[in-house]
């Protein structure tokens, strides 16, 4: 795939950061008696994996201003070499607004992790291209790789707009878009045919668009293996073959992506995925993985595809790259993946965990 030369920025995101309260020692959240915090969203989860790795980063967003939250999401993205970009907003009271809270266990063994959310006076939901000067991003500076998030797309009737601005004005410069699709219930309800819409522009615009086993599905009304069944191995070609579907819809996107997961219990999966990129399948079949905390994995891989792309890899890397990105991300008590170099991400691939000295 070729990428926009003389870039300031080799990937850019668009988000609503928030904070991530996890019960320590596995425990779940009714009981567990101490949190731990963290900084999180999946769409900076994604770009993590280049940031880490050396490559320039961006993120934009909106924050409280004066909240001690908003000041320990700059810490933390700082800490994670991502630029970040967004006007502050007064809270506007105890009642105004604030960043969400991601309540969520690890799970462990035959117990799965529980994730509540609670996004209450989000200031994400409000964000818009407005708030930005999308010409001089894209324009000026420059961004190789705009990566969008069907999570921000569908937080509110503002955030879908901003997206489709978002990807609008990325093409118009040239820079390549990335979409996972990211399809969550809670946001969809009552709101099918306005998310559709919305979705299926952006798709349309993308030169990378990626999804688990019922985003497709659920995001762009493409049919699809049926949950439940057959392990998830058995069930390749009919992925596949739902791809093939995708891409009679959308036939501008360069490269497809679908990650594979069967879930043994809390603590083992099986990890796998499959791309089309150049007119060539890859497929890396479904392979038992140790899981510390599973929140993140998706994004994991998600942004390792992406830099290997903007690395140059060739095409039969990029799946390799992301399921080991995925599958370290997974070792994490942190949602994102935070490789220490190339080869780290690499031994991971060949199933070399031997001590490295």
């Amino acid at each position: 795939m070729e990428l926009k030369k003389n870039c300031r920025y080799a990937i850019l995101t668009a988000t609503s950061m928030g904070a991530r309260l996890t019960p320590i020692d596995r425990q779940p959240m009714h009981c567990g008696s101490t949190l731990e915090i963290q900084v999180t969203s999946a769409e900076s989860n994604v770009v993590s994996v280049s940031s880490y790795l050396g490559l320039p980063a961006k993120l934009l967003t909106k924050l409280v201003k004066g909240s001690p939250v908003a000041r320990m999401i700059r810490d933390n993205l700082a800490h994670r070499h991502i630029d970040v970009e967004g006007p502050e907003v007064d809270q506007g009271g105890p009642w105004g607004y604030r960043h969400q809270f991601n309540l969520a266990d690890s799970g462990f063994g035959p117990r799965g992790p529980q994730v509540s959310n609670d996004r209450a006076g989000e200031v994400g939901r409000t964000l818009s291209a407005e708030d930005f000067d999308l010409e001089r991003i894209f324009g000026s500076e420059g961004v190789q790789i705009a990566h969008l998030s069907g999570l921000i797309a569908a937080l509110s009737p503002e955030t879908g707009r901003f997206c489709l601005e978002v990807a609008r004005t990325a093409k118009k410069h040239g820079t390549r878009v990335s979409f996972d699709l990211n399809h969550r219930a809670s946001f969809w309800e009552n709101r099918e045919e306005e998310l559709r819409s919305i979705f299926s522009e952006i798709a349309s615009a993308s030169d990378v668009l990626i999804g688990n086993e019922e985003d497709f599905q659920l995001c762009l009304g493409i049919e699809g293996p049926e949950a439940g069944g057959a392990e998830i191995s058995e069930k390749i070609e009919s992925f596949k073959g739902m791809i093939e579907r995708v891409r009679a819809e959308y036939p501008d996107v360069s490269v497809f992506a679908n990650t594979l997961r069967e879930v043994i219990n809390a603590n083992r999966h099986m990890w796998g995925a499959l791309t089309w990129a150049n007119g060539e399948w890859y497929v890396v079949e479904p392979r038992e993985i140790e899981v510390l905390d599973r929140i993140g994995g998706g994004d994991g891989f998600v942004g390792g595809l992406l830099y290997a792309i903007l690395t140059g890899k060739p095409a039969e890397q990029w799946i390799q790259f992301g399921w080991a990105t995925g599958a370290l991300a997974v070792t994490m008590l942190t949602d994102y993946a935070q490789p220490a170099d190339e080869a780290q991400v690499w031994n991971i691939w060949k199933g070399n965990a031997r001590v490295q000295r």
